[in-house]
């Protein structure tokens, strides 16, 4: 079993650096998602001040 898992490592080749540089996934979540909610809240603001200057004000 060891020739088996000693040849899969060789055609696998060497194990790739891992670039660590970058935000974590639960960061880069957080961030996207306050992002979103941020234009969602921006388009309901802008579509609600639309619609009332639209009414007639008695």
């Amino acid at each position: 079993m060891r020739t088996i898992h000693w040849l899969v490592g060789l055609l696998a080749g060497p194990p790739l650096r891992r670039d660590e540089r970058g935000l974590s996934q639960s960061t880069e979540i957080a961030i996207l998602t306050g992002a979103v909610v941020t234009i969602a809240v921006t388009v309901g603001v802008a579509i609600t001040a639309y619609v009332n200057a639209k009414l007639p004000h008695p």
